[in-house]
């Protein structure tokens, strides 16, 4: 594999970490000194001050995961009618990032919903308890039902400043958090936790891609309509776009390249993605640009030969073969990965398409052993690119 010019990354100064035997008093000793034990506060806002509070600029909420898991009318009005009926809410989770100004760790869905309340962007609807106030919006309330939710208080958790040493130390307390707590009441995927993590170059850089065409045409993701700054409702239903699979594809792409080399350091390829995504995220801007070129002729060059069902596998299920008839990183990672070693054939790699057409449901028969499954030990994916490798090195002749 050969990398771009900056592209080459190392996880050299990862944290070792190992286990010790270490006696009581050792034990004491570290509880004493506070290794590994989070400074919090707790506050309470009343719900009228959450508007200007969020307005302040102190407060800073994450745009891409509000995108992606905004709550419908109906979620919103469910919340402020639990205000009404006084049924307690979980705290929010705030971290102090510098003095004063706070990132929104937890709850982003909540503060969201009372503020399009206050600001008469929310009419509610759905409510079963008091039904009698759907298609309202907070300022034609009656006037006890806005004084009683006016009564009431959002309370949070504040992960203090005084908690991290280090921006090191920061990034794995907030990953300890995020692994600990809920999102909505639905726990977060991976690549969820790292955009709010591991936020940076690489990471945007990831997510704009996500949006390439190709990538959606071939895993099934409405395809960009222009300004998406609000997404459309048919892809905010569908589950890769909302669950930030789709930019963890691009992610896996950029990380493979570097696999061999780096995965070693990590337990397993979630954390190793992980390490990728949080040094990637120190890259110089030409090489993220370049390696934007890459990811994009690639995609397209695989989308050329191969079309919508690219990344689609065939498989035995019995006595029967058929087409897994959706996309799995299992054929994803290996033809992305060798499809980039030959994109300076693609012309003549491209004038045999049909041939390829032909010849892919014997391809995975006769390779199936080694495309079977999700396994993903080094050396089996390694034998999966060997694989692509050879046909792709049949049809550059």
């Amino acid at each position: 594999m050969t990398l771009l010019k900056g592209e080459k990354i190392t996880f050299a100064h990862l944290e070792k970490t190992f286990e010790a035997r270490m006696s009581d008093e050792d034990i004491n000793q570290k509880y004493i000194k506070g290794e590994v034990r989070i400074v919090t506060e707790q506050a309470r806002y009343p719900l009228p001050s959450i508007v200007t509070m969020l307005e302040s600029g102190d407060y800073m909420l994450n745009p891409e995961f509000q995108r992606r898991h905004r709550w419908n009318q109906e979620q919103k009005s469910r919340l402020i009618e639990s205000f009404i009926m006084n049924v307690p809410i979980p705290p929010i989770f705030l971290y102090e990032d510098k003095y004063s100004h706070y990132e929104v760790m937890d709850g982003l869905q909540r503060l969201s919903a009372i503020y399009d309340f206050y600001t008469d962007k929310l009419t509610l609807e759905g409510l079963d308890q008091w039904p009698e106030l759907n298609g309202k919006a907070c300022s034609n309330l009656p006037v006890q039902i806005r004084k009683g939710i006016d009564r009431r208080y959002l309370s949070s958790i504040i992960l203090l400043q005084e908690t991290a040493k280090d921006e090191f130390e920061a990034k794995k307390l907030k990953q300890l958090v995020f692994e600990r707590i809920n999102s909505g009441g639905v726990r977060l995927k991976p690549q969820e936790a790292r955009n709010a993590i591991y936020n940076g170059p690489l990471n945007e850089l990831c997510i704009k891609l996500a949006r390439n065409k190709y990538l959606c045409k071939t895993w099934d993701i409405p395809e960009p309509t222009g300004d998406e700054t609000t997404p459309p409702e048919d892809l905010l239903r569908n589950n890769s776009f909302r669950e930030m699979e789709d930019v963890e594809l691009v992610l896996r792409y950029f990380a493979n390249r570097q696999r061999e080399e780096l995965f070693k350091s990590s337990s397993n390829f979630s954390n190793f993605l992980d390490n990728y995504l949080r040094y990637g995220n120190k890259l110089q801007t030409e090489t993220l640009k370049k390696m934007v070129q890459l990811f994009e002729a690639t995609i397209e060059f695989v989308y050329q030969l191969m079309g919508e069902k690219a990344f689609w596998l065939y498989r035995q299920r019995g006595a029967n073969w058929n087409w897994y008839q959706r996309p799995t990183t299992v054929v994803f990672d290996p033809l992305m990965l060798v499809a980039t070693n030959y994109i300076n054939d693609s012309e003549k790699i491209l004038s045999k398409k049909t041939q390829v057409e032909s010849i892919m449901a014997d391809f995975y028969k006769v390779n199936y052993a080694t495309f079977e499954g999700r396994n993903t030990n080094p050396s089996l994916v390694k034998d999966r690119e060997g694989k692509f490798d050879l046909l792709f090195q049949k049809l550059s002749k």
